[in-house]
């Protein structure tokens, strides 16, 4: 008897370590990605005057699920209103969270003050930022975009300023989820760039 329940025991340990090693291996990997590093200043793009006054930019909102790390894909020729998921792919931070340090991150390398909203005290320049869509979206087979779309509005102070939609659709190298990435980082850096020249166009009071 001690022997057949040595016997089972040991059965029970193979088949459990077996188990766990066809799951490890079925198990897939998930590739995390992000803007990558800032261009070089000198191919950055659009420049902001230095005489501007600082510019207080607050964390960029949108809908719901462009807070989450989750990677989305759109087939505009098949169901342009469903949202799919990468399963093997997703962001290292949320969408909004990527574009909200992607902007300060640009604007301040343009030679603008940018200041937290912590940071900043009454009278300053205001820039709000809500994502409308973010998504790798193809319009075909063949055709396929990072899309980037946002609606920035300026303040000064408590006083609006004036308020503008930016639509950018940058072309992917690839029909993947790596693809895609690069397509939305381009567009951000784009978005990026035209908001600045959107800024420096408009009659601000200089400090």
């Amino acid at each position: 008897m001690k022997r057949s329940s040595r016997l089972l025991s040991l059965l029970v340990l193979s088949l459990s370590v077996l188990l766990a090693g066809c799951g490890s291996a079925s198990r897939k990997s998930v590739d995390q990605y992000d803007f990558g590093p800032l261009p070089d200043a000198g191919v950055a793009g659009a420049t902001m005057p230095s005489s501007l006054p600082a510019i207080v930019i607050p964390d960029v909102t949108g809908p719901a699920w462009l807070d989450t790390q989750t990677m989305v894909y759109r087939l505009n020729y098949a169901d342009p209103l469903q949202a799919r998921p990468y399963t093997a792919s997703r962001w290292s931070a949320t969408p909004l969270q990527l574009i909200t340090q992607r902007l300060k991150s640009r604007i301040a390398q343009s030679g603008a003050r940018v200041l937290s909203t912590t940071d900043a005290s009454a009278g300053e320049l205001l820039l709000r930022i809500e994502v409308d869509d973010f998504s790798h979206t193809f319009d075909s087979n063949q055709q396929n975009v990072g899309s980037v779309v946002l609606r920035a509005s300026l303040f000064d102070g408590r006083k609006f300023l004036d308020q503008k939609t930016f639509v950018r659709k940058t072309p992917s190298t690839s029909a993947d989820a790596a693809g895609g990435v690069r397509a939305l980082a381009a567009s951000t850096d784009a978005v990026a760039a035209d908001i600045m020249a959107w800024i420096s166009s408009l009659p601000l009071r200089r400090p």
